[in-house]
This record gives structure tokens, C-alpha cells and sequence, in this order.
């Protein structure tokens, strides 16, 4: 069988393309040769239970370690320790019966009952009954929480501690999406007492595994080559870097998605930046299993609290060093970049708008129609923009009550406003970030392109607001543009409210929309 981009679970070696795994976190070797425990931490679908995987055939192949893999995933929800921890031990045991050492061993004995030293009991039985280092390594972790989490983690200290006295494992790895400050988190809000002894402070790394670059993209795709002769061109791996600035799921889903889907698998044609462009778009409509479980944790409070001063471009109100940041952050929704947060890539950037604003656009279908505002290649930016003061004014109080990120509802109901006007024939890029003042869009449309920018009136400030925008203009290399100013306060009127005025500046024109 051809090997092939896989998007559906960890990769294995012989099937799908993939990039070498344990490159990608070398420090590891040196953990477990000095015998630590450790926390690996990144965003779903970043190869975290690939890499597992690949690092317990090492150790097994190279016959100086015995490594035992073991999926916590099943054990989610079952917070009560007098359950829970008998479940891990049940994963454990069922991952003996094919394991290449533990296999041809004699199964160990463990007494559920004594639960609070069930796990320190069988993983020191394992221990001793190899004879060689044992290495075990956690995968989904994090989906443990509340008594199972804390009973958990005490019987692993408690092994670590003595393990100069008893058999225990040399190392252990801790895997999720979350580092182990998430971790402590998930326990406080139940009010346990952990006491002195936290069971926490034996991790002595939190390690995470990084996007790949540009140079892996490139190579990863030339595996697909060797085997079927079919080229990705440079501008094609380009392209896949920009809209995913390297989050492997959706690198492995680009490549998939052009060779599968919209070539159909004829190794003839080449790959080009424009069938990656496309590619993109599919996946941003479709909106697949991995981008759908991501994005409902919008929903999440937590999550709302980072994202929607993001939108807006306004000051954060939680700390970026906040455990909810750090929460956003190990999602892989957002990256810290330039001491501020944004969106961790341009698919992400733009599904997220569109998520916040599906039904919108479903709704406002019905009413808008686009002719109008669309003459062959051209846009009328100022005809849309006329037209959404109007429809702002009869509809905004409707509109924004439906949205439960409310401070950030006029930028993203006007977003579903141009986003329903121009699908299936354009693109609306986004750039936004945390402390800017803005939000910059730039939409575009049969080659040509319109620069809109959206404020709030508390963060519009007449000189240093219009440098700003010209100074976009000018790295555009546009001479029109569109602000519009949002004004929230609900004594002034519609008439001061709904204004325009354009400005002329050094060959450059700005439109200035009040809304």
C-alpha cells in the first residue's frame, strides 16, 4: 500500500508520510538517562502520541531500557478515585498482553481495593519484573482530574521518592494538551488540600513540541514525491507555510486535501500555490473534525477571556501570564509572538471569525443580496459599508444580544456582513493582536485588494488612528482605505452615530465610517 498524508490519529512509520519524530524533542534522551519525570505538553493533533509511540520503539529496539506506552483517554470523567484509579491500573494491565517484554512475563498481581496504592503497586511490580530500566509513558493525562488526579500523582511520588529502596520506574512521561501549572489548576477549584508534599513537584521538565518549519514542511512533502514522482512547487510549500505556519495536522491536511481531493490522485499535475489556496478554503468551509473540536472551546469562559480582547485589538484583561492564557496558549489557538498574543496561524485566525459569526451570515443570507456592491472584478467597499450603517441602525440591538462574546459582536456581525457578501468568490485576511487598537482586515477580490480597519470609539484617536491606517496603506501598497468606528454609547443618537467623512493624505484616501 502507497503511503499517504494522514489525518486521523498518530502516524506510523511504513504507512504515512511524517517527519522524524524524535527529532523534533531531542532533549528527550537526556531525561531519561538521568532519570527524570517529565511533562510534554502541545495542541491536539501536534504528534504528541506519534512521538510516544516512536520514542517506546527506541527504547525497545535499542534493548537498554523497557519503555511501556498507555493511554489515560479512557479514564476522562471518572474523578472518583475509588474508580478511577482502578481504571488506570486496568489500562495498564491491558497493555501488557501485547507488549514485546511484558508479554512473555508472568501477568502481575494487584489489589484494586487498596486503591490509594494500586498504581505504585503494580508499576513497582513492572519495575522489578524486567530487570532493565523501565520507562512509562502517559499519554492524555490531562484527561484525569479532581481525586483520581491527585491519588494519582501521590502514588507516582510516592514510588519516586523511594525508588532507591524499591523498584519504579527511572522515568515517566506526563502527556497532554495542558503543562503541569493546568494541571494544579484542575484541582483547585474542588478545594483539595494537596499539603506540603505536593504530588506535583517531581516533573522536572515541561517540554513541548514545536510546529514544524518551513525546511520540514518542504521535506515532508518531498516523501510524497519520491514515492509517486507528483511535485509540490516551492510557491505550493510556501503557501502551506503561511496559512499554517508549520501545526502539522493542518500540513499533513493541506497536502491531503490538494492530492486527494481536488486533483483526485492524478500524480501527473503538480502541486501549485494556488491549489493550496483552494485547499485552504475547503478545509476553512468544511471545517473538519480537528478544526470543530478546537473551536467549541470558544464556548469556554476561560477562553472568552483571551479571545475576545484579541478581536478587538484592546488591552487584555487577564494577564498574559494567567493560567487562562497559558490555557489558550497549550490549545494551540493562539501563540505569544512580539510580547503579544495572536492567533497561531491564518486558518485559525480566519475560522474563528467565522465560527463566532455562522449563524449571522446563515441569517442574514436571506436579506442581503450581494449584486449590488459586486461589478466583475471590483468591489464597492463604499456601497457595502453604506449599506451595513443602515442595516447596523435597524438591526444592531437585535443582533448583538444573540452573541455571548458581546464586546466583540459589532466586529464580527460586521465581518459576517462582508464575509456573506463576498463567499465563494474572495477571502477576507485578519490580522489582529492583542494591544494593538484595532482590527485589520483586508479583503480580497479577483486580484484586487481593500483595506478596512475596525475600532471602537474609546480606541479612536483622530491623528495618531489616521497615521495608523495610512502607514497599513502604505505597507499594502494601496492609496484607498475604510475605517469604521464603532460608537457604543447608548445616549448618543443614530444621526451623530452613522457619519462619513474621507480624508486625503499625500495621494493616499481614507473613508471614515461611523457606526
Amino acid at each position: 500500500m502507497s503511503k499517504f498524508f494522514n489525518i486521523a490519529g498518530p502516524c506510523i512509520p511504513g504507512e504515512h508520510y511524517l517527519v522524524p519524530t524524535l527529532a523534533r524533542l531531542p532533549e528527550l534522551a537526556g531525561l531519561i538517562a538521568t532519570k527524570q519525570y517529565f511533562v510534554i505538553h502541545a495542541a491536539r493533533q501536534s504528534g504528541k502520541t506519534t512521538l510516544l509511540k516512536a520514542l517506546a520503539r527506541d527504547l525497545n529496539t535499542k534493548d537498554t531500557h523497557v519503555a511501556l506506552y498507555c493511554s489515560l483517554e479512557t479514564v476522562q470523567g471518572i474523578a472518583d478515585a475509588e474508580r478511577g484509579v482502578p481504571a488506570i491500573v486496568n489500562v495498564l494491565l491491558n497493555g501488557l498482553a501485547w507488549h514485546p517484554v511484558f508479554k512473555n512475563l508472568p501477568s502481575p498481581v494487584v489489589d484494586l481495593s487498596a486503591y490509594t496504592m494500586a498504581v505504585n503497586s503494580l508499576l513497582s511490580q513492572l519495575a522489578q519484573a524486567v530487570g532493565k530500566p523501565l520507562v512509562v509513558l502517559f499519554d492524555e493525562a490531562d484527561c484525569l482530574s479532581g481525586p483520581t488526579l491527585i491519588s494519582f500523582f501521590r502514588q507516582l511520588r510516592d514510588g519516586y521518592v523511594n525508588r532507591d529502596m524499591a523498584p519504579f520506574p527511572v522515568s515517566v512521561a506526563l502527556v497532554g494538551m495542558r503543562n503541569i501549572r493546568d494541571y494544579k489548576a484542575k484541582v483547585r477549584p474542588d478545594g483539595d488540600t494537596l499539603g506540603s508534599a505536593s504530588p506535583f513537584n517531581i516533573v522536572t521538565e515541561a517540554l513541548t513540541l514545536t510546529n514544524f518549519t518551513r525546511e520540514e514542511i518542504a521535506a515532508l512533502y518531498r516523501q510524497h514525491t519520491s514515492e509517486t514522482g507528483q511535485v509540490f512547487e516551492a510557491a505550493a510549500v510556501d503557501r502551506a507555510s503561511y496559512w499554517t505556519c508549520g501545526q502539522p495536522w493542518l500540513v499533513n491536511a493541506l497536502a491531503r486535501e490538494c492530492v486527494e481531493k481536488l486533483l483526485k490522485n492524478d500524480i501527473t499535475r503538480p502541486v501549485t500555490a494556488e491549489l493550496v489556496d483552494e485547499a485552504a478554503e475547503m478545509i476553512l468551509r468544511r471545517r473538519d473534525t480537528h478544526i470543530d473540536s478546537l473551536l467549541e472551546r470558544l464556548k469556554e469562559p476561560r477562553v472568552r477571556r483571551i479571545v475576545e480582547p484579541v478581536i478587538l485589538g484592546t488591552e487584555p484583561v487577564e494577564s498574559t501570564l494567567s493560567d487562562d492564557c497559558q490555557y489558550v496558549l497549550d490549545l494551540g489557538l493562539f501563540k505569544r509572538e512580539d510580547q503579544t498574543l495572536k492567533p497561531s496561524n491564518p486558518i485559525y485566525a480566519e475560522v474563528i471569525l467565522r465560527t463566532l459569526s455562522y449563524d449571522t451570515q446563515d441569517q442574514m443570507g436571506r436579506s442581503i443580496v450581494s449584486t449590488p456592491w459586486i461589478a466583475g472584478d471590483r468591489l464597492d467597499i463604499t456601497g457595502m459599508l453604506q449599506a451595513f450603517q443602515q442595516f447596523w441602525r435597524e438591526n444592531s440591538e437585535v443582533w448583538q444580544a444573540r452573541y455571548d462574546y458581546r464586546e466583540a459582536a459589532p466586529h464580527i456581525i460586521l465581518q459576517a456582513f462582508l464575509q456573506r457578501v463576498i463567499n465563494g468568490g474572495g477571502q477576507i485576511v485578519r490580522e489582529y493582536a492583542l494591544g494593538r487598537q484595532r482590527l485589520d482586515l483586508l479583503v480580497c477580490w479577483q486580484g484586487n485588494r481593500y483595506a478596512i480597519e475596525l475600532k471602537m470609539k474609546q480606541q479612536y484617536r483622530p491623528d495618531a488612528s489616521h497615521a495608523q491606517m495610512f502607514g497599513y496603506l502604505d505597507r499594502l501598497g494601496l492609496t484607498e482605505g475604510w475605517m469604521a468606528v464603532f460608537d457604543r454609547d447608548p445616549a448618543a443618537s443614530w444621526d451623530a452615530k452613522l457619519n462619513w467623512r474621507t480624508l486625503v493624505h499625500e495621494g493616499k484616501t481614507l473613508h471614515i465610517v461611523g457606526l
